[in-house]
């Protein structure tokens, strides 16, 4: 395993640097997770290489600033 430090960039598990970037969507509680009403989206980024994957709450304009996040 190759441990993730300020001066790298790339997967946390294996260095890595070429993503996929998803997206999930989850209910939360209450009545929406009753009625199966999906308010919780997230974008799942993950390694190519080893499959490794960190979801990151879907707040953000594009998926560009997520994936720097995952890189380091």
């Amino acid at each position: 395993m190759v441990p993730h430090s300020d001066d790298s960039r790339g997967c946390m598990k294996c260095g890595h640097t070429e993503t996929e970037v998803g997206e999930i969507s989850t209910t939360g509680g209450g009545l929406s997770k009753m009625f199966d009403i999906q308010t919780n989206s997230f974008k799942v980024v993950t390694c190519t290489n080893c499959g490794y994957s960190e979801l990151y709450r879907d707040r953000t304009a594009g998926s560009s600033d997520i994936v720097d996040v995952f890189l380091g």
